[in-house]
């Protein structure tokens, strides 16, 4: 299994509200309905605490992004589909792109699991 993990921050101007309301509401069922996202095995959204947001802003994170593939193939395959090309433009409708991190990971490693 492979993972894209990214670290999203909303474009100037955005309120967190707004940042968060879209990315949830509007981003995900998008990518969600399209052939790109058809590669992807699981995608979850982490939406930073509204409570967290400092008075001004701290210019950190508005939240994580993690993607799961089967293989590096289905990545490909995922970001080559020709509707990819309108997952990007929604992406730079409401994230900060300049500004985004991310890396790729194979297996998950567990270091502590609670349910044992």
């Amino acid at each position: 299994m492979l993972r894209l993990t990214c670290l999203v921050r909303r474009k100037a101007g955005t309120s967190p509200e707004e940042f968060h309301r879209y990315w949830r509401d509007r981003h995900g069922p998008l990518v969600a309905s399209t052939r790109s996202g058809s590669y992807v095995v699981r995608y979850e959204q982490h939406h930073r605490a509204l409570e967290d947001y400092p008075a001004e802003d701290d210019g950190g994170f508005d939240g994580v992004t993690v993607q799961w593939f089967r293989s590096r193939a289905d990545y490909v395959a995922h970001v080559s589909a020709p509707d990819f090309q309108q997952v990007w433009a929604d992406i730079e409708r409401f994230l900060d792109t300049e500004r985004l991190v991310y890396v790729l990971t194979d297996e998950t490693v567990v270091v502590v699991d609670g349910e044992q």
